[in-house]
């Protein structure tokens, strides 16, 4: 299996992260569509060689026109994120967690928005990127805790729907849906596990999670 010639969307692409992600999958010969909510904030994944669209990912409409236009896409990676936390449980303001809550919508709303094109590519991957504080969640950090793991909850969803699409049509499994786990979030450790993603079968990949840290 090769990145050669794939189209990836990258969900909340002007990070640091979703740069280094860009470079990667540039150099491994992928057409990399990065999405941000301003020109400006996109320059640096045009840059990197992505095609940018301003767009928003926690939105269901900008999304699936998105993927109208695009057609044909064989990844998605969602890394809208962020990080609010601390002052144990009386800390955990709501204002913190609306601010959190992007980072959920952008899963829900990409996922949806791309299922058809990600079933009929002849290897659709949808990745997040998720926490260790999942496993081990800390009363400091329960509004990130709680997004990431109602997060990691629907991408192993899409994964049961990638395989149950699959089955039903008694077709083998194409697509894959993976959770990606970190403490501190590298980007330069993040980018070669998703340039990854097009080197294992999709049986292997679909509903796996995969510590980074």
């Amino acid at each position: 299996m090769t990145e050669e010639g794939r189209t990836v969307v990258l969900a909340g692409g002007t990070s640091a992260a979703g740069i280094a992600v860009t470079r990667a999958l540039v150099a491994a010969g992928a057409h990399v569509v990065a999405t941000g909510r301003s020109e400006s904030r996109l320059a640096d994944a045009r840059d990197a060689g992505a095609e940018t669209v301003v767009a928003d990912a926690t939105s269901l409409a900008e999304m699936t026109a998105l993927a109208e236009r695009l057609g044909t896409v064989d990844g998605v990676i969602s890394l809208v994120g962020g990080w609010r936390g601390g002052g144990g449980l009386a800390g955990q303001s709501d204002a913190d967690f609306a601010a959190l809550l992007p980072a959920l919508e952008a899963v829900r709303a990409t996922s949806r928005a791309f299922d058809a094109a990600l079933q009929t590519s002849d290897a659709g991957r949808f990745a997040i990127v998720s926490s260790v504080a999942v496993a081990r969640p800390l009363a400091g950090g329960a509004n990130y805790a709680t997004v990431k793991a109602a997060s990691e909850a629907w991408a192993r969803a899409v994964a049961q729907g990638f395989a149950k699409t699959a089955r039903d049509a008694g077709e083998p499994l194409r697509a894959a849906s993976v959770v990606f786990r970190v403490k501190a979030l590298d980007p330069e450790v993040l980018a070669p596990a998703v340039v990854g993603l097009w080197d294992a079968p999709a049986a292997e990949l679909n509903d796996r999670v995969i510590d980074l840290s």
